[in-house]
């Protein structure tokens, strides 16, 4: 059974596959397996939740991609890549979660039966979904193989993004700007986060002007007042307080596309050293938006974000943004570029970055943030469209 509606059409695949093949041969990589969820779906439209097991795709350089994974979840393959039936292959079930043996056996021997038993193997060796075990597994099972650490070269392929791309990006934009619309609007003293939390996921799954919310690659978080020191909080049953600040990072999701988008929301009056941080974080992100230009490097962004925040007395000491696209979680970045200092990557028209200059410091947060899009000409368009100001409701 093949799958019957792709995301993308077959010249799309086709382009994807042909740049990750280049990019195998100018490393010296035989036979490339990616178990990277997002990897495996952009270049073979594979689409479920079953990255909690082990899973793979095989690339080749003269035959098509083989999926290959638990049992069960072959169905979902065949009902979700672009090739044909024989090119999916299993692992029995008694492989899952065993002490006895490995899947990655399996593998082993699949690798094996194609003849690439003594070639270089390309493995993404510093990923969220391939553990030490699986690699110690393949190494016992295929000793003459000569393992080549391929962590991120298709992601590298992912940083431009195609018209087709960026269509589904848009459509996540416009469902991020409802998300955050509906919190701003909802959100009171006395509220319990966990209740403004379920609104927020009603509107990032019903999505907007039909296109649909998918699951994003982050959960809403939403820390206030002291807490929001803190960037990576998520929800509790506590209420909202007044006389602080609580900031909502999200993302909408479309297809596994996403745009996220940061707002911040203080209840009463804000203190002068909080709205004296609002007008340089926002001088700095417009000056960072002008320096966001093909032919100029990521750093160059960075720089310019930096300077209006160094005359305001604010040292962020951290990275200010990150590529994004395509993602499962447990993360929406796709672990490439960086906007900071140092980073001399040169952009290019068609990537997209979330640039996110978050404040973080001792006993309060802010964020105001923007997915962009670097254009032929001219300084990124921001995806989303909505005030970029610290929101205030007395």
């Amino acid at each position: 059974m093949s799958a019957s509606v792709l995301p993308f059409t077959n010249h799309e695949y086709e382009r994807r596959l042909k740049k990750t093949r280049v990019a195998m041969e100018m490393a010296g990589i035989d036979i490339l397996f990616l178990e990277d969820p997002s990897n495996m779906a952009w270049l073979t439209g594979y689409d479920g939740w079953s990255f909690y097991v082990h899973q793979g795709v095989l690339i080749f350089t003269d035959e098509d991609p083989i999926w290959w994974g638990r049992r069960q979840d072959a169905n979902g393959a065949h009902r979700t890549v672009w090739m044909s039936d024989n090119r999916v292959t299993f692992y029995p079930d008694h492989f899952v979660q065993s002490t006895e043996r490995h899947p990655m056996q399996v593998l082993a021997e699949l690798i094996r039966s194609k003849g690439y038993g003594a070639k270089r193997i390309g493995l993404e060796l510093d990923n969220y979904y391939f553990s030490a075990k699986a690699y110690l597994t393949l190494q016992s099972e295929l000793p003459d193989a000569s393992f080549v650490d391929a962590t991120a070269l298709v992601n590298w392929q992912r940083s431009v993004k195609s018209e087709e791309e960026l269509v589904y990006i848009r459509k996540a934009a416009r469902i991020s700007e409802k998300i955050i619309d509906g919190a701003l609007e909802r959100a009171v003293p006395g509220m319990k986060k966990v209740d403004l939390v379920a609104e927020m996921y009603s509107d990032a799954i019903r999505g907007v002007d039909g296109a649909w919310g998918d699951y994003p690659a982050i959960v809403p978080l939403l820390p206030s007042g002291s807490d929001a020191a803190a960037p990576h909080l998520t929800w509790d049953g506590r209420e909202l307080q007044s006389d602080a600040a609580t900031f909502f990072e999200i993302s909408g999701c479309y297809r596994r596309y996403h745009a996220p988008l940061c707002r911040t929301l203080y209840f009463g009056k804000p203190p002068e050293f909080m709205l004296e941080a609002e007008k340089a974080l926002v001088e700095g992100l417009e000056a960072g938006l002008e320096a966001a230009r093909a032919g100029n490097r990521a750093c160059d962004i960075a720089l310019a974000l930096a300077a209006p925040l160094e005359r305001a007395g604010i040292d962020r000491g951290a990275r200010a943004g990150y590529p994004i696209g395509l993602s499962y979680p447990p993360d929406w970045g796709e672990r490439t570029i960086s906007i900071r200092e140092g980073d001399e990557t040169v952009l290019e028209p068609g990537m997209t970055f979330h640039f996110m200059p978050g404040l973080w410091m001792d006993d309060w947060g802010l964020e105001i943030t923007e997915s962009i899009l670097i254009r032929e000409n001219g300084a990124a368009e921001t995806l989303c469209d909505r005030p970029r100001k610290l929101h205030i409701k007395d």
